[in-house]
């Protein structure tokens, strides 16, 4: 796919972020590309012409997301609808989805304006939550949704039924539905297994479960989880990403399932998801050679 407008949203509460993302449109100004700021940037500027997010990813190509891994996460909730590739520049250490340090952002683009890189789909989820019989509000995420005891001093008790099977009921602190990109964020805190990311499917984790034996569970992303809070003491919280939370009511139902929306990320060119495990969770070196 030719380039020939990008978008650039940035972490504008990160120090310098939009001093970058500023470099970055002159850069792709010099070889002519079309650069469209979103919104909190172009203010952050003291510019016109100031596209919200959703505005932005109708009109470009791709988008360069300046920030960390949370701010990736924003970004591809609010892009989801179409889906605009996303290169995500981290403005520390890489990260497990922006995976471009600042160093090489440029020797990156200029491969990727010439058509060499590699797009890879990552699923979401949706979340809906049912209350009395019916939908009152629905998400999508791309890392996990999270039910937890929020402010409670005890365990919740969560029933877990998928495809109108009953499970279990996990007696926890919690219960994790992840996808395969959210199984290296808090599900592997919580001791959920790495799945990589092209291998479509839900990660059913318990967090810190009473009951020694319940373990995670891998299903099939055509499956449909539905959790069922039968806590009477208190209100459990419900997280999406570990962004947007909100009180579950007593006995409301929340059905996660695949979504119909992806989020399409631009892999790098220097590295392959095994060197992003090693380097992120401090694995061995390879041995030299002798």
């Amino acid at each position: 796919m030719s380039i020939k407008k990008v978008g650039i949203i940035a972490n504008v509460h990160k120090e310098k972020a939009s001093e970058y993302a500023l470099v970055l449109r002159e850069w792709l100004r010099n070889r002519g590309i079309e650069v469209i700021l979103e919104r909190e940037v172009a203010e952050k500027l003291g510019e016109q012409g100031r596209y919200e997010r959703e505005i932005l990813a109708a009109v470009v190509d791709m988008v360069v997301v300046f920030g960390g891994d949370g701010t990736l996460l924003t970004a591809a909730r609010s892009l989801r609808e179409l889906a605009v590739p996303i290169l995500g520049v981290n403005l520390g250490g890489f990260g497990f989805l922006t995976v471009v340090n600042l160093n090489e952002m440029f020797e990156d683009l200029e491969m990727i304006l010439k058509g060499d890189y590699r797009i890879e789909k990552r699923m979401m989820l949706d979340a809906a939550i049912e209350r009395n019989g019916r939908q009152v509000d629905e998400f999508t995420v791309l890392n996990d949704v999270v039910i937890s005891r929020g402010k409670l001093c005890r365990l919740v008790e969560l029933e877990t039924i998928v495809d109108e099977q009953y499970l279990t009921t996990f007696k926890a602190d919690g219960l994790i539905i992840s996808t395969p990109t959210g199984s290296t964020a808090y599900s592997l805190s919580a001791g959920g297994p790495i799945v990589f990311p092209r291998h479509d499917s839900i990660i059913v984790n318990p967090i810190c479960p009473h009951t020694l034996t319940n373990r995670p569970v891998i299903l099939p992303d055509s499956a449909v989880v539905k959790i069922s809070s039968w806590t009477r003491e208190g209100k459990a919280t419900l997280t999406l990403d570990g962004q947007i939370s909100c009180l579950l009511e007593p006995q409301d139902i929340v059905a996660v399932r695949r979504s119909r929306f992806v989020t399409n990320l631009i892999l790098s060119p220097h590295r392959d998801y095994l060197e992003i495990l090693r380097t992120k969770l401090g694995w061995g070196r390879v041995p030299s050679a002798k």
